[in-house]
């Protein structure tokens, strides 16, 4: 594998993941009332303790993109 291979393959992960991510955040904020009640009947958690968890796991996955996808875009890219 090349260089300029491991660069876009990082790349293009990173676009993936954000787009994946701003999904998210849309679905969770913009249908805030549908979400919690699907997501309430599935796991058996209440709808108060939701939210918090819905910050916990964005916040996660943010971080998740940024130290396995845009660190090494951007390693590759400045070298």
């Amino acid at each position: 594998m090349t260089q300029s291979t491991l660069t876009a393959f990082f790349g293009w992960m990173a676009v993936i993941h954000i787009g994946v991510l701003l999904f998210a955040t849309v679905m969770i904020y913009g249908l805030r009332g549908w979400v919690a009640d699907v997501h309430a009947r599935i796991t058996g958690v209440e709808k108060d303790t939701l939210a918090p968890l819905y910050f916990q796991w964005l916040g996660t996955y943010k971080l998740l993109i940024f130290v396995f996808a845009l660190v090494p875009w951007l390693a590759l890219t400045i070298m």
